[in-house]
């Protein structure tokens, strides 16, 4: 999301490989924990909501679609998650546990329904002050999917070991609890 973002502000489009691999080596992309928040840096500027556009979350899937993009990508995203210490790190992403972290010690794979997932996301752009539609968000969602589950570098899919987890129906407090039952070992 933040390649992509540097990319719409250079003025790069999402499927330039040339042009991007400069953008993914320059950038200085760091996370900062405030308030129990996950905070995004990009050169020093705090883009935690600018990557949550639907623009760049769409910008996003096809930069990363790009094969010595994603190759770079790779490299910082494990010096990212490596740089947490030795309490280890959460990570979330599309392709974290096929292909950035194979061997993860704990790997799961979230889902919920079309309809839920498009309510989620418009509920969270909506608060945060986004003109947009339920519908929009829906087909938004639709294309991402369609283009991440078919793209040849690092398609969206479950890891064969991952424990998939269908959200549906619960709350964020009893995701977080099945997760860690997992991973502690308590029933779940």
């Amino acid at each position: 999301r933040s390649i992509a973002l540097a990319a719409r502000r250079a003025g790069v489009a999402y499927d330039d490989e040339a042009a991007l691999l400069p953008l993914v080596r320059a950038a200085d992309i760091r996370f900062e924990m405030k308030d129990g928040v996950n905070h995004v840096y990009l050169d020093g500027e705090d883009v935690t909501r600018e990557i949550r556009t639907p623009e760049i979350s769409m910008g996003a899937s096809t930069v990363s679609a790009q094969p010595k993009v994603r190759e770079a990508l790779l490299d910082l995203q494990r010096r990212l998650a490596l740089e947490s210490g030795r309490s280890g790190a959460v990570l979330e992403g599309r392709d974290i546990g096929t292909v950035v972290f194979p061997d993860a010690d704990h790997k799961f794979f979230l889902t919920a329904s079309e309809d839920e997932r498009a309510r989620r996301r418009y509920q969270e752009l909506k608060i945060r002050g986004e003109d947009v539609t339920f519908e929009a968000v829906l087909e938004d969602q639709r294309r991402r999917d369609t283009q991440d589950s078919t793209r040849a570098v690092a398609p969206l899919k479950p890891a064969e070991d991952a424990i998939v987890v269908d959200t549906s129906r619960m709350t964020v407090e009893e995701v977080v609890d099945r997760l860690a039952s997992h991973v502690v070992g308590l029933p779940g």
